[in-house]
């Protein structure tokens, strides 16, 4: 079972990181990808990685929240990064027009910018799209073909939208908001939409812990080892069992990502 993405260089995690890795392994988890979110964490989720081989991967990439800080001087360090053996993947890069934390055309450049490194590295790409799916499509559509693996994380959209995803052969990551009772109902029909060859599921930690856990933790910090829940949540939504279910995302991601057994 493959966590694609998880925050762990957030200062959340600061006073027991390696504990989260210990419960995230006897939860049956056998493989993180680390989220690069701006260069900073990028370079700090690489070197986390680099000392946990075969268990921890990373991403190195620029948020869109952080877009405004990109520059030539930012590529060039992320594609060092990117020639890293644990670096498995360009992002997380996309749009927010949620939020808005960094004017829509450095959000647009930045995008742009990582999907052409991805191209030119020919690295999987790990994608951001919140409030903005018409101009994501439309960055992202000339670059598809050039690229050999795309994964939109997070899903939360709507039936067109992940059509649209869909027809663009995108990946979709799956978190814990499927579990969320109000917001997650939309999305608990939508997942069994998504072939089984394109799902992934991740937690996004320590974001979007699962609202329906029980007992109910103390604590309101995601993680890992919360993983085999989500997992049984859309199992329970495709009308799947567990099981296979953890078996065939698993086997997604590692062909995704490109990661020995």
């Amino acid at each position: 079972m493959i966590d694609i993405g998880v925050n762990l260089t957030s200062s959340q995690f600061d006073k027991d990181r390696e504990a989260v890795l210990e419960r995230a392994h006897a939860a049956g988890v056998t493989g993180l990808i680390l989220t690069g979110t701006s260069l900073t964490e990028s370079r700090a989720v690489a070197e986390l990685a680099a000392e946990r081989p075969g268990f921890c991967y990373a991403t190195a990439g620029v948020h869109p929240h952080d877009a405004k800080t990109f520059d030539d001087t930012t590529l060039n360090e992320l594609r060092e990064l990117a020639t890293q053996p644990q670096v498995v993947a360009v992002g997380e890069c996309g749009l927010d027009f949620n939020r808005d934390f960094s004017p829509r055309p450095r959000q647009e450049a930045a995008f742009e910018a990582q999907l052409a490194l991805a191209a030119e590295l020919q690295l999987p790409v790990f994608m951001h799209c919140r409030d903005a799916h018409e101009r994501f499509m439309a960055i992202l559509g000339p670059w598809r073909a050039r690229l050999p693996a795309a994964v939109l994380h997070c899903f939360t959209g709507t039936e067109d939208e992940l059509n649209d995803c869909l027809a663009l052969d995108l990946h979709i990551g799956i978190t814990g908001w499927i579990c969320d009772e109000r917001r997650g109902r939309e999305l608990q029909r939508l997942v069994s939409l998504i072939p089984p060859e394109r799902l992934m599921l991740e937690t996004d930690s320590p974001y979007l812990i699962p609202r329906d856990l029980s007992p109910r933790p103390a604590s309101r910090r995601n993680e890992p080892a919360y993983l085999p829940h989500i997992a049984g949540r859309i199992a329970a939504c495709r009308g799947e069992h567990t099981a296979e279910l953890i078996a065939a995302t698993t086997a997604t991601s590692r062909r995704f990502f490109q990661l020995q057994e």
